[in-house]
């Protein structure tokens, strides 16, 4: 059978109005079970192409939010079977508690987990799931089995039933059950407790990272010691050591990092349903260059974690520059 353009054209078009308003949950889906913003984008674009060449023999016995989401799963369970998981710092040794102990070596050869960035997610800012982005629950995600993984999003993050989870893995509802018991537990054993106490309201987070964007600006590190908690943690992606206790956080980031005025310039963004900020580095007379992305989790109104990705790659998935001109006024 040949198809006219027009039949083509009209093809994609109800191709597009059926799949595109999808496209942001499922990116956050392939971030949940990949750890990595890149490879996220990477898988969607996948999933649209396989939905469109499948497209004309789409049945309807699924919705296509439920289909889309079995060509997504699908499509990062066979990426996985190459990938290791995706680690943070604090999750391969023991913090310092001494600030003057010497750097390991960055290592560049692990696949660091990435933080998201809230717009690519969630366009419309509400961040409906926050729980199911939040940075510590991606990171525990990263110790479990790629299948489970699925399983544990399918069912506890995006409220599938179990039946649908089985037709979507080609597999029973009693093997989902069983991993969804597995995954369950070691998420119980794994999973940091500030993830389940709440966060303040949006005015209180804003103040956070204003305050904290301003010490980073003004090279004072004194200026942080009301935003920390005493049990603040800071880790540093490559960098494998990382810190806890505020005085040794505070102590590591007087010595190593605010030595000086305006050597930092930090634009407030959101990260993984987080307060988070773009960074960037003095790089000579009137010029910046991207260095990364910082994630904080809060507890109540303190910082309980800083999380630098320094990872410049990192900062145009934000929307921004990798340079940028002292003088450019940014929000």
């Amino acid at each position: 059978m040949v198809v006219s353009s027009r039949e083509a054209a009209m093809t994609h078009s109800e191709f597009a109005a059926a799949t595109e308003p999808f496209r942001p949950e499922l990116l956050a889906h392939c971030y949940r079970l990949l750890g990595s913003v890149h490879d996220a984008e990477d898988l969607v674009q996948e999933t649209y192409l396989r939905a469109w060449r499948a497209f004309d023999r789409f049945e309807g016995r699924s919705s296509v939010r439920r289909w889309l989401y079995t060509i997504a799963t699908m499509a990062c369970l066979t990426a996985l079977r190459t990938r290791s998981r995706r680690p943070l710092p604090s999750g391969l040794g023991a913090p310092a508690e001494d600030h003057r102990v010497a750097l390991a070596a960055a290592e560049p050869s692990v696949a660091w987990l990435q933080p998201v960035p809230d717009a690519l997610v969630d366009p419309a800012g509400i961040v409906a799931g926050r729980a199911g982005v939040r940075l510590a629950f991606i990171a525990a995600l990263q110790h479990l089995p790629a299948r489970q993984r699925a399983v544990l999003t399918l069912r506890d993050v995006l409220a599938f039933r179990t039946a649908e989870v089985a037709d979507m893995l080609d597999t029973t509802p009693d093997a989902v059950d069983a991993a969804l018991r597995r995954a369950r537990a070691h998420l119980a054993a794994a999973r940091p407790v500030e993830d389940d106490i709440a966060e303040p309201d949006e005015g209180s987070r804003r103040g956070v990272l204003d305050g904290f964007v301003d010490a980073f600006t003004r090279g004072d590190p004194d200026a942080l010691v009301s935003l920390l908690r005493a049990d603040v943690e800071l880790e540093m992606p490559p960098i494998p050591t990382w810190f806890t206790g505020r005085e040794a956080v505070i102590g590591f980031l007087a010595a190593r990092v605010l030595r000086r005025r305006d050597q930092w310039r930090l634009v407030p963004t959101r990260a993984n349903g987080q307060p988070a900020a773009v960074v960037y580095e003095r790089a000579g007379a009137g010029r910046y260059e991207a260095h990364g992305v910082e994630v904080l989790t809060l507890i109540g109104d303190r910082i309980a974690r800083i999380t630098a990705f320094n990872d410049p790659d990192l900062v145009p998935a934000f929307g921004l520059a990798r340079t940028i001109d002292a003088t450019e006024r940014l929000l």
